[in-house]
């Protein structure tokens, strides 16, 4: 095996150890940084909806109180004004969905699904989980879901939420008197639930991936060509030349041309004290057939 094929061979076995590196520690990091991306839509999201909800309870159910006593009015309830508000985001960006889900509650369209009621039942179990992060399959891709909970803090909600009775007649009038009561102060009822597809951020996470990829393979080869040039230039060229006069020399011809010496490098002392060897050697050769 000739020097330049043992020295592509290590640079090849250099090239895929590099790579291999490079791939997972950038694939590691693109795709966590795509998660990260997806947790910031969703936190946007969630403010989006509770800075709703803050404005409809301090601006909107204060304008609205007379109106309500007379005929019920949904616009005065935070949640659903938040929900009302972002199915609108929703009609442009499909995949993005968020709900107030609710195991018992007012509105039908509320009602919790089955993997909804898992995660409000997680934030039942455990009082300090303030926050939960799920992933799910969907015939768009992975979901990626965040959810707070929904806790009765405020006494006010429980005059239309505990029984019936106390509630407004035109609430009951409006959604029946089957849903949404029996709440208990400090308790678990629903969760707030942004869901973002993954595949967005994903799938530019994995074009960049290809692309950093793909520049790493090129600079790789790159400097493998030019690093064969210079081995062919530098080193492989001078050293065939000095060994082809060495082979003639060995034959007995002592008659060729001498190495010619280029630049200052370990090549050219070579070649110089190659030069030098031989013409002693001639000289040499010169005195014993004087003799």
């Amino acid at each position: 095996m000739g020097l330049k094929a043992k020295f592509n061979l290590v640079m090849l076995v250099a090239l895929l150890i590099g790579l291999s590196i490079a791939a997972a520690l950038s694939y590691r990091a693109l795709h966590e940084n795509a998660q990260r991306e997806v947790l910031q839509e969703a936190a946007i999201i969630t403010a989006a909806a509770s800075a709703i909800r803050d404005y409809t309870s301090k601006e909107i159910e204060p304008l609205l109180t007379e109106q309500s006593k007379t005929r019920f009015l949904p616009h005065t309830v935070p949640s659903w004004a938040a929900q009302t508000n972002l199915r609108t985001l929703q009609r442009q960006f499909r995949d993005y969905t968020y709900k107030e889900a609710a195991l018992n509650p007012t509105n039908p369209a509320d009602r919790a699904t089955d993997w909804e009621t898992d995660i409000i039942s997680a934030f039942k179990r455990d009082p300090s989980l303030k926050q939960f992060v799920s992933m799910r399959d969907s015939p768009v891709g992975p979901i990626l879901s965040t959810s707070t909970p929904i806790r009765i803090t405020d006494p006010a909600c429980l005059t239309c939420h505990s029984t019936p009775a106390a509630a407004p007649p035109s609430m009951i009038d409006l959604y029946g008197s089957a849903n949404g009561f029996g709440w208990q102060l400090n308790d678990v009822i629903g969760a707030q639930i942004v869901s973002v597809p993954t595949h967005v951020a994903f799938d530019r996470a994995n074009e960049a991936f290809r692309i950093s990829l793909l520049g790493l393979a090129i600079a790789f080869l790159v400097t493998i060509l030019l690093l064969n040039l210079l081995l062919h230039f530098v080193i492989v060229k001078p050293v065939r030349r000095i060994s082809t006069i060495a082979r003639e020399v060995s034959l007995g011809n002592m008659s060729g041309a001498e190495v010619q010496v280029k630049g200052r490098d370990e090549i050219a002392s070579l070649a110089e004290s190659f030069n030098r060897m031989r013409r002693s050697l001639a000289n040499a050769m010169k005195l014993l057939e004087g003799q």
